[in-house]
């Protein structure tokens, strides 16, 4: 059941050049109970996606068409003080430096307790007992006494733990966790993706998983959208994604991943454009060794090759 949907984004940013488009009719839904993991290189509009959905954009940032929808509303009609009531409650942010939403000047404790009165109205004892609970849940030992330290006494790991633990106790029902395992060294990584599934579980929330890290995908995702350069180029189940991988784009990146099967990686030959490089036809074609002249005029469109199977790719046409 899709709990959150979001159709046909358009996005830009205003430069001196003018107004730059970023992302491209960018659909997904986000159901309750699944995590769907938006994958692709850095700078292909995955974070720029999710933001769109708490209206946490830059001021730069201007979202052209499309619609959000959640509990049958559409986000993008919200005022900033109706997000704000739904961000952090009902859509919590796992960000990828957990220091930037973290105030160094405040304990965990008076942050966390915060969002519990805000979001839960509790307050006193009862917050605390929430509180307390909450850092229990994400297993940070001697959790009372924890509350009472600032963040720059937490670890990288533990600070994560914090964050979650915010979305933990306001009951969210999406959680938009974005590369919540960089820096991370791979025990803390597993450490926090099986509390991410917890949650999932216990609380039937959906989450959505930015990351570029497709072995982490591989292992904690049930459904995946791959981007490229602003557009959704391949989405379908996770398993079905690896097993049967359609666009080349999707291909390379596979072939990319270190693997004990293999003794020399692959590699993807060129970069991923720029917001000012104006590329005609599907924006992959520069770097894609199946390039034909159509692909240099038009865009593919993104159909159904297989039952909840989709690519963007004219090899599919032909």
């Amino acid at each position: 059941m899709s709990i959150l949907s979001v159709k046909n984004l358009n996005l830009g940013f205003n430069t001196e050049e003018g107004f730059k488009q970023a992302l491209f009719d960018v659909t997904f839904d986000l159901e309750a109970g699944k995590t769907l993991a938006l994958v692709g290189e850095s700078g292909c509009g995955k974070t720029m996606s999710a933001m769109s959905i708490l209206n946490l954009l830059p001021k730069t940032a201007k979202i052209t068409s499309g619609q959000i929808i959640y509990n049958n509303e559409n986000l993008l009609d919200k005022t900033q003080q109706e997000m704000q009531n739904i961000r952090g409650g009902k859509i919590a942010l796992i960000p990828q430096d957990p220091m930037t939403s973290l105030n160094p000047l405040y304990t965990l404790g008076d942050q966390l307790l915060e969002v519990i009165k805000i979001h839960q109205n509790l307050h006193g004892k009862e917050a605390l007992k929430k509180a307390e609970e909450a850092f229990d849940a994400v297993q940070i030992p001697s959790a009372k006494d924890r509350l009472k330290n600032y963040p720059h006494e937490f670890s990288g790991g533990m600070k994560q733990r914090a964050i979650i633990a915010m979305a933990l106790a306001c009951n969210a029902e999406i959680i938009i966790a974005d590369e919540p395992t960089t820096a991370l060294d791979v025990t803390i990584q597993a450490q926090i993706m099986n509390l991410l599934n917890q949650i999932k579980k216990d609380n039937n929330a959906a989450i959505l998983l930015i990351t570029h890290d497709l072995a982490l995908v591989n292992e904690n995702s049930d459904k995946i959208a791959v981007m490229y350069a602003g557009r959704i180029i391949e989405q379908t189940d996770s398993a079905e994604f690896f097993a049967n991988p359609n666009h080349p784009y999707s291909k390379a990146l596979l072939k990319s991943v270190p693997s004990d099967k293999i003794s020399r990686l692959a590699t993807i030959k060129g970069q991923p454009p720029t917001l000012m490089q104006n590329i005609s036809g599907c924006k992959f074609n520069p770097r894609c060794d199946f390039c034909t002249e159509r692909c240099t005029q038009k865009v593919p469109p993104l159909l159904e090759i297989s039952e909840n199977h989709y690519s963007a790719c004219f090899l599919n046409t032909i």
